[in-house]
């Protein structure tokens, strides 16, 4: 592959499918692959758009043909990233960006150990709670098991934080979004390897406050609030 590929983690109900929307705006040049998954659609997603929802017969004959980048069970649901999107990417010359979970992440940077990862974290455990009974609401899941599960669950994949380049909490939308559009564009420039502007510099220097050796204490205070 000839672009960057860009992989991006978080517990449910941290906002990163908002943050992607918001970056895929101001960033061009830039795929967004699209999952493959066994469990059926959530309140108005649409097949093709959140994901691809196909059965569990065929996503296993997908994974005998070798057609997956990475896949993982999760709560007895199969999600999945094809080989194939790779490929047209590079094709067209663009970037990469791939929406996966920690298991995805390990296998992905198993196989291409240049990819750039970036893990969206939630401010705190409160918060990340309001969050999941905003968005029960909205899908008429009205579960206390659901929400239970799903941060216990945040809480496991937090742990992995150390496999990731970059670390990003989610607390105000708009600079949440500035600071992942200065890792994104922070890493084309690295790799371009041409001078840079003052402007360019910037970039950098966002992307570095960022990085996962900037963020230890905020981390940790994180994770405290989910032990408390």
């Amino acid at each position: 592959m000839s672009g960057i590929l860009y992989i991006i983690s978080a517990p449910s109900g941290s906002g990163k499918s908002t943050l992607v929307n918001e970056l895929r705006k101001f960033v061009s040049g830039l795929e967004f692959s699209i999952s493959y998954t066994t469990r059926a659609p959530r309140g108005s997603e649409q097949n093709g758009r959140e994901y691809y929802f196909i059965s569990r017969q065929q996503f296993e004959e997908m994974i005998k043909g070798g057609e997956f980048l990475e896949y993982a069970d999760v709560f007895g649901n199969y999600y999945g990233t094809a080989q194939s999107v790779l490929e047209h990417a590079a094709r067209r010359g663009n970037d990469l960006l791939l929406d996966i979970d920690v298991q995805g992440e390990r296998q992905v940077k198993g196989r291409i150990p240049d990819a750039v990862s970036i893990f969206v974290l939630p401010p705190s455990r409160t918060e990340l709670e309001s969050r999941l009974r905003k968005r029960s609401l909205s899908e008429q899941v009205n579960s206390e098991e659901v929400i239970r599960r799903r941060l216990d669950t945040a809480r496991k994949e937090i742990e992995n934080y150390p496999n990731y380049d970059y670390i990003l909490v989610n607390d105000r939308l708009e600079q949440s979004v500035d600071r992942l559009q200065a890792i994104v564009l922070a890493q084309r420039l690295k790799r371009s390897g041409k001078p840079l502007s003052v402007a360019e510099r910037q970039y950098l220097a966002g992307a570095e406050k960022s990085l996962k050796c900037n963020m230890e204490g905020q981390i940790r205070s994180i994770l405290a609030s989910f032990s408390s």
